[in-house]
Formats: structure tokens, sequence, C-alpha cells
């Protein structure tokens, strides 16, 4: 499989023991931590309803796929 990748570098600052859960499920799965951040990021629910009237997002949709990414990276 060929695939093309537009680049975009990012930096994120974890906390001691977010970097250190992280690093532990890679290392038990094998997987590098770009590919685990990056299936993350492919699982995010990214059709939110928006309340126009209060500008809000559907706070159960965000927390649940927010929640997932925290909860990984603790």
């Amino acid at each position: 499989m060929n695939k093309k990748w537009a680049v975009k570098r990012i930096t994120i600052n974890l906390a001691t023991s977010e970097m250190e859960k992280l690093q532990e499920y890679c290392q038990k799965t094998g997987r590098p931590a770009t590919d685990v951040i990056r299936e993350l990021i492919r699982s995010l629910e990214t059709n939110f309803s928006i309340d126009l009237a209060e500008n809000a997002i559907q706070p159960e949709k965000l927390t649940t796929h927010y929640g997932k990414l925290l909860n990984c990276l603790k």
C-alpha cells in the first residue's frame, strides 16, 4: 500500500504520567506512539451538533471522544 502523507508536525505537552502511560501502551502493543496518537485522532467525531443560538457543542458527544483520548494518555 502506497501512503501519501501531507505532513504537518505538531508538538504536544504531556504530564509525566501521560507520557509514561503512552510509552507503556506502545511497549505492550509494539506500536510507535505516532501510530497510536494518529489512530486516536482518527477516532474523534467531527460532526457535532451546534446550537447557533447558544453557540454550544453538545457536551456529551465532545466529552465521550475527548475522554477516550485523555484516558489513553493518562
